[in-house]
């Protein structure tokens, strides 16, 4: 029996393992990677540019997400997902038998094209697989992989790198990769709304290029600035430049293509366009957490690296089972209100951080990620799962990228702005340091870290100030975090349409679902299963519906 858009839904338990596993690639690579940095570094040297180890893997995964999600729409889901899943094994292979750290970076380069299409595929196929009122379930399952992964990754990368090599944090990827490509070629079957042949010819690689040349160009601007070189620098300065030339061909390319890489109407489209921008601004506020709580749990609190980990791990914790009970929530008060509760629980929680107290306990920002993943979880499912409900089957993969791409641009301006933040905050408490203990003292974050690890070699007047300084740099960064959801929720109010359209496959399936279990497509009270009211959406061009007729809204 065919699932939503057309997928062949006989085999669906193996074709949800194998999502699973290929999600846990993506998941693992870099927690499993960080613990092993000091052993790859010490091996093939290089210590200059490690950092490029995670960012060259994020600028290949991000600049070729919107690249995979119209591929998939053009060609299916399927063969996306095999090339992406047989990249990422080839770059894995090769990246465990680098010979020099320039080796190793051009190898996970290699890797984040097989991630691009990971991410964006596996996340479209979980949307056909199943219609919109059960997706809950197997984005929960996803997260849920993202979870154990950001738990299991750094001790089993210590554990690899300590007892064995740090070669096989590369390795293991083989056989997980391995089953789930097996997985993926006996099991799923695409089946209906397939692309016609005509258009199969038809891609826009001119698009595709100048798209990779711009993502590219601005993302090692934000990533090395002020790191690599200063924010006015020429090397700068030249990068911001040449991403600007990039992305006006890149638009005139586009409007000239007959299938774009990037159609107008991801932008055009209300829903859409309000998605993209609140996830970008998820994006922002992610580097609050995931980047300076680390920091903060061992420079403030005194936490080794695996209690450090664990503050933040409790987010990923409560994340999935919230994303899990959101279609309890959006089925009554619709996505947009319970993502607009969601970023507004989120902005209320990061607001709360700098309140904690000093010195505090473990438990306290712990408690604090337990409530942030909560309200993300009611935010971030509901709004991909209202995205991909408002498109037909040809669309949902250019769809999916298009706002998993906003999150990524979102997390690497948000590493460049609150980096330049925590750096201006810190160097002002620094000058602001009493005369006595003045001298000597770090003049970066990473450096005041690396003192407070040995606090012994320091006063304890040294010691508490900059233990003070630490912790106001962090509280200024989830000041920043919380204004970022407070756009999220701005986006929401001001863009968002009151009640998501859903395209009229998704209501078709929809009322397929709810006939098994009912024997008819409606509650007792008239309303649709999907728990909005049902209608007929826009058509008009740059419509939700996008050309074909809608199906109702939630």
């Amino acid at each position: 029996m065919p699932g939503a858009g057309g997928t062949d839904t006989r085999r669906r338990g193996p074709v949800v393992a194998a999502l699973m596993l290929g999600m846990a690639l993506a998941a693992l690579d870099s927690t499993i990677l960080a613990t092993a940095v000091p052993r790859i570094v010490g091996d093939l040297g290089g210590f200059s540019v490690f950092s490029w180890l995670f960012s060259g893997y994020l600028l290949a995964v991000t600049v070729t997400l919107p690249v995979y999600g119209k591929l998939s729409d053009t060609f299916g889901r399927k063969p996306i997902l095999i090339t992406g899943i047989v990249l990422f094994l080839a770059g894995s292979l090769a990246c465990a038998s680098a010979w020099n750290m320039a080796s190793l970076i051009a190898f996970r380069v290699l890797q984040g094209l097989g991630g691009g299409a990971l991410q964006g595929t596996v996340q479209t196929i979980a949307a056909d697989l199943y219609p919109m009122e059960q997706r809950p379930k197997i984005q929960a399952k996803l997260s849920g992989v993202w979870a154990a992964s950001s738990v299991v990754g750094p001790g089993l990368g210590g554990l690899l790198t300590t007892y064995a090599d740090w070669r096989w944090i590369f390795l293991v990827n083989l056989p997980v990769g391995l089953v789930a490509l097996w997985l993926i070629v006996r099991c799923f079957t695409e089946t209906g709304h397939r692309p016609a042949t005509a258009r199969r010819t038809r891609v826009d690689w001119p698009g595709a290029l100048a798209i990779f040349a711009c993502g590219g160009l601005l993302l090692t601007a934000l990533v090395q600035g002020g790191v690599a070189w200063p924010w006015l620098s020429t090397p700068s300065l030249l990068l911001f430049a040449g991403s600007a030339v990039c992305a006006a061909a890149t638009v005139l390319i586009e409007r000239r293509a007959a299938e774009p890489i990037i159609p107008g109407w991801v932008w055009r489209r209300p829903t859409i366009r309000a998605v993209n921008l609140a996830l970008g601004a998820l994006g922002l506020l992610m580097v609050a957490p995931t980047v300076f709580l680390p920091t903060y749990a061992q420079a403030v609190l005194g936490l080794g690296p695996t209690a450090a980990g664990f503050v933040l791990s409790v987010m990923t914790l409560s994340w999935p089972v919230s994303a899990a009970l959101s279609s309890h929530v959006y089925r009554r008060i619709g996505i947009r209100n319970c993502a607009m509760l969601g970023t507004g629980g989120a902005g209320l929680v990061l607001l709360a951080f700098p309140l904690l107290p000093y010195p505090g306990a473990a438990w306290q920002p712990a408690l604090v990620m337990l409530a942030l993943g909560g309200a993300l979880g009611l935010f971030q499912l509901p709004l991909i799962i209202g995205v991909q409900s408002s498109v037909g089957h040809a669309e949902r993969g250019t769809a999916t990228a298009a706002i998993l791409f906003c999150r990524q641009v979102g997390q690497s301006v948000g590493a460049a702005l609150f980096g330049a933040v925590a750096n201006a905050t810190l160097n002002s408490r620094l000058a602001d340091a009493p005369r006595d203990i003045r001298t000597g003292l770090p003049d970066d974050l990473d450096a005041v870290s690396r003192a407070l690890e040995h606090a012994g070699a320091l006063t304890a007047h040294t010691a508490d100030y900059l233990r003070r300084a630490v912790a106001a740099t962090v509280d200024h960064v989830y000041l920043g975090a919380a204004a970022a959801a407070g756009l999220a929720l701005v986006a929401l109010v001001l863009l968002a349409p009151r009640h998501f359209p859903v395209h009229a496959e998704a209501r078709a399936a929809e009322a397929r679902a709810a006939d098994a279990h009912t024997g008819d497509g409606r509650t007792g009270d008239g309303r649709t299963e999907a728990g909005g009211p049902a209608g007929t959406g826009e058509g008009d061009d740059g419509s939700e519906a996008g050309g074909a007729q809608a199906g109702g809204r939630a």
